[in-house]
């Protein structure tokens, strides 16, 4: 039923590109730690940048546990499910790195990425992996997507650059377990 593949192939990056959501797993090194599992999604938003590689654009929220872990021990997990057609279940393992606005390759991976919703990103997640398979996904409800929500977008659209700084400053500086995540933007 499952399968391990060699590459993210094209028809892997065109089911990986199809889907709307998808979740990123992490955590710290430590036993008594809190794994973390975030929900991703919003159109342009994730980029296959090449057979083993993939990116997602990150935006400023209530927690930056994924930057803490990734900064901590870099191990990462993506998982994409197929919530219409047939049923297919893929995880990316991987390790995964913080790239910042401030960061010189920033812009460069940026433009992997759709020029809308520029407010309110913190970053780009860029994620070398090392582990491809898939599995069938057979309990995996169907689900009619109704489209992205923009909340977020005009939420982040009514704020200004220095809210940001400051958010990052106060609210995204550590994880929950006192990691650094954000530290001094």
């Amino acid at each position: 039923m499952g399968k391990i593949y060699d590459t993210i192939d094209a028809r892997l990056t065109r089911f990986l590109l199809d889907q709307p959501v998808f979740f990123v797993g992490s955590a710290p090194l430590a036993g008594d730690g809190h794994v973390n599992v975030s929900p991703k999604g919003m159109s342009g938003t994730f980029a296959v940048l090449g057979e083993h590689q993939v990116a997602y654009l990150d935006y400023t929220g209530p927690g930056a546990e994924t930057i803490a872990h990734l900064r901590e021990n870099g191990r990462v997990t993506m998982m994409f499910c197929a919530f219409d057609g047939p049923p297919k279940i893929v995880r990316l393992h991987g390790r995964g790195r913080v790239v910042t606005p401030a960061d010189p390759e920033f812009d460069e991976l940026r433009s992997h990425f759709s020029k809308e919703r520029v407010e309110g990103q913190r970053a780009v997640i860029v994620v070398d992996v090392h582990r491809v398979s898939d599995s069938c996904g057979f309990s995996v409800p169907l689900m009619d997507l109704r489209g992205d929500r923009d909340l977020l977008d005009r939420y982040h659209e009514r704020r200004g650059t220095g809210y940001f700084d400051e958010y990052h400053r106060t609210r995204n500086a550590t994880s929950i377990d006192g990691l650094p995540a954000l530290p001094g933007v």
